[in-house]
């Protein structure tokens, strides 16, 4: 696996940002937020949300001093308050390489530290294997299959639901 590190974003990553999120084969497996093209105003927005929190729930990835990607958990609201969605992308050159499945991991060990939650998911796409076989390798579960509910690019998608729920020795403490 490719060396790489979790840091909270800054100003400083806003070319590297551009450069590797304007592209169609990452944006094509995100929900519509996530802009195409990628541009310095959507960038510089995106980076001053992804600064706000603390402790910080949205980090870069770096690899070799350069920002290739983010990762990110959302704690969710009233009923589902004990729950956070996850989110990633990672620039296409690094694809295949582990980093995403150790991002995955080095995530969910940090937000069940800093946050009280006690299940985290993720809703990957039908058709992106890579992202489910990602979540499968970190210890994650399918829990649901939702057909044709995503619409993305005129065309219906496949909603996979997995998670990851908080070890029952640690949840007992919360």
């Amino acid at each position: 696996m490719m060396k790489f590190k979790l840091r909270p974003w800054t100003l400083e990553d806003l070319d590297s940002l551009v450069r590797y999120a304007d592209n169609f084969n990452i944006a094509r497996n995100m929900s519509d937020i996530f802009p195409h093209p990628y541009t310095y105003e959507k960038g510089r927005a995106f980076i001053e949300i992804a600064t706000k929190s603390d402790p910080p729930n949205i980090l870069a990835i770096e690899v070799e001093s350069e920002t290739v990607g983010g990762i990110g958990v959302h704690p969710q609201h009233d009923i589902y308050r004990k729950n956070a969605e996850m989110g990633y992308w990672l620039a296409e050159p690094f694809w295949g390489k582990g980093i995403i499945t150790e991002a995955i991991r080095l995530m969910v060990d940090y937000s069940f530290a800093n946050l009280d939650i006690a299940r985290i998911y993720a809703r990957p796409f039908g058709h992106n294997i890579g992202s489910q076989r990602a979540l499968e390798k970190a210890g994650f579960v399918l829990e649901a299959k939702l057909e044709n509910t995503f619409y993305k690019n005129g065309k219906y998608q496949d909603e996979l639901i997995y998670a990851i729920r908080r070890p029952a020795e640690a949840e007992s403490q919360v």
